[in-house]
């Protein structure tokens, strides 16, 4: 998808400020944060979203997301105090960019419930 905001900053045609790369993944911050650290982990390969069929067949990538937010977390510190990960699915769930991610959140006190 050419016209896909995440995969235009995985080919470096958009900016963004990028935390970490891997051959396969690609960590950068969230333009509109909800907490003091807010970056988002992306597939550099287009994957729709958690429900995209190609993603049963992508099970290494699963992984490599997972293992990115782990360095990610690490390079910036949230460790010690914990960090939020979520993935939003859909419009309801406030899913705004249908390329896969995960929202890595932290550097305060979250709450539960999220709002």
């Amino acid at each position: 998808m050419s016209d896909c905001l995440f995969c235009r900053i995985a080919r470096r045609e958009a900016p963004a400020e990028i935390i970490l790369e891997t051959e396969e993944v690609l960590v950068f911050r969230d333009i509109n944060p909800v907490a003091p650290t807010h970056l988002l982990v992306i597939p550099k390969k287009h994957v729709g979203n958690i429900l995209d069929p190609q993603l049963p067949e992508e099970e290494k990538l699963a992984g490599e997301l997972f293992r990115a937010v782990q360095m990610a977390a690490a390079k910036i510190g949230l460790t010690p105090g914990g960090f939020r990960t979520v993935i939003n699915c859909g419009p309801d769930a406030g899913e705004a960019i249908s390329h896969l991610h995960l929202h890595l959140i932290g550097g305060k006190k979250l709450s539960w419930p999220p709002g």
